[in-house]
């Protein structure tokens, strides 16, 4: 079998650019996994041919943030309250977490992104209670295939309760020797950090050390909700903190002079739209980053509560602000017109952005020659896409997983007509089974229906 691969003909979104889109368009794929070629009628007769001719071709999406581990309990928490989640998840259900239902829950929501065409994730794993947990999370993350960054968040103990003390510096300063001494694999690592919201200046300078000694990344929660009102941002300068390397999740009740303090530093958003509305985050803050001059990136934080997939969470976020920005003239009468927020910016939010939060623009995020092959292909057969007249406006309106026809990361076909490739679909599914009847076996308060409630919880 030939070691390159040919894309011939699609209809290329590139992401390069905004609105960037070619028409009956190749691609060759390198041996290393790479983009080589670029172009109509590519000559590449050693290559594997795939023919995408009519199907819209597209860089995987870039999840910013997903507590990966909580799959397992998928859609227990779909009709709970912020207080409900946190009592039901955070000092409820996560203490049961062993090191196998932790593997099996990133395995699955890792596995259930790549489905989805989400190529690379940011793993916010903060129910790390001990070391093998850790392990256990990163190992799921590497058997997956996909593109991730792993950003410790310590454990169970530190999230439970209110403020924390500091992350694992022993455990993080562990993984990062024993799993991610290189920065040059398909998993990378980043410290998650809960911020000046939730700890004490002393702790927090800590964990920006800590990110400093091992050369991490951060992210951390910033301005959700109520705590978010706390001037966090303002905190972080004050002690000297801020810089490019951070990225703010939620940032729904920030300041405008904070989301300055942010753009000024070089710093990246995260946006988790369907969370934010449920919990009482505040409104998604996609339209007030983007006039604070930060480009927003997308989060599909927790599969307890919502779906996992980019197509529903770019639907509601560029829903909610058109919403937002439509609103006034509701009052006023005065219509519109143009609207502001694009399709074409909302598919750069699901990429190239994303990718730069993630720290990895220079390997994946967009379709361009030297950049790592990761890869989505629809499939054409679908009359939500016919006729094909506006490819983003599709990509973004009409598009869903099933729609998923391949998926391909640095270069490797990871999904194949459908199917993801290599995977035992009935063992996980046993697996994920096997787990929620042991933590609901813990926690029985926390019913399949979603009719928990902290009020009934009488021990």
């Amino acid at each position: 079998m030939s070691t390159r691969t040919l894309l011939r003909g699609g209809t290329v979104i590139t992401a390069v650019r905004p609105g960037e889109v070619l028409t009956d368009t190749d691609i060759l794929i390198g041996a290393d996994g790479t983009i080589e070629a670029i172009g109509r009628g590519l000559d590449a007769a050693d290559a594997e041919v795939i023919d995408v001719r009519g199907r819209i071709v597209h860089p995987g999406f870039v999840d910013t943030h997903r507590h990966t581990w909580q799959s397992v309990v998928r859609n227990l928490a779909s009709d709970w309250s912020l207080t409900e989640y946190l009592a039901g998840l955070h000092t409820g259900l996560s203490k049961h977490f062993r090191p196998e239902d932790t593997y099996t829950g990133n395995y699955l929501g890792a596995l259930e992104a790549l489905d989805a065409g989400i190529t690379t994730l940011v793993d916010w794993s903060h129910n790390l209670a001990t070391p093998a947990h850790a392990d256990a999370a990163v190992a799921a993350l590497k058997d997956t295939g996909m593109r991730a960054v792993f950003a410790h968040g310590g454990g169970a103990d530190q999230w439970g309760s209110l403020p924390s003390a500091n992350v694992h510096p022993d455990d993080a300063r562990r993984v990062r020797d024993e799993h991610f001494s290189s920065d040059d694999g398909l998993v990378t690592m980043a410290l998650a950090l809960r911020g000046p919201q939730f700890v004490t200046p002393e702790v927090n300078v800590a964990d920006f050390r800590l990110a400093a000694d091992l050369d991490l990344r951060v992210t951390m929660h910033a301005g959700d909700g109520y705590w978010g009102k706390s001037g966090p941002i303002r905190k972080l300068d004050a002690d000297g903190l801020l810089s490019d390397r951070i990225t703010y999740v939620h940032c729904c009740t920030l300041a405008d002079d904070e989301l300055r303090l942010i753009a000024d530093s070089g710093g990246t958003a995260s946006v988790a739209p369907d969370v934010e509305m449920q919990m009482g985050h505040g409104f998604p803050a996609t339209g007030r980053l983007l006039r604070a001059g930060i480009r927003p990136t997308f989060s599909i934080d927790v599969c307890s509560s919502n779906g996992g997939d980019m197509f529903a969470t770019m639907r509601t976020a560029i829903g909610m602000q058109r919403a937002l920005d439509n609103a006034p003239s509701v009052d006023t009468g005065e219509v519109l017109e143009r609207i502001s927020l694009t399709c074409a910016e909302v598919v750069q939010f699901a990429t190239i952005d994303g990718a730069h939060a993630a720290g990895l623009p220079d390997r994946t995020g967009s379709i361009a020659v030297g950049k790592a092959a990761d890869i989505v292909v629809l499939d054409d057969r679908s009359l939500a896409l016919t006729p094909l007249n506006n490819p983003i406006g599709s990509l973004v309106y009409s598009a869903h997983p099933g729609l998923v026809r391949d998926v391909f990361v640095q270069g490797r076909r990871v999904k194949k007509d459908g199917e993801l490739v290599g995977v035992d679909i009935a063992k996980l599914k046993a697996d994920a089974e096997a787990s929620r009847e042991f933590l609901l076996g813990e926690m029985p308060e926390a019913r399949l229906d979603g009719t928990w409630h902290p009020a009934l919880v009488t021990a």
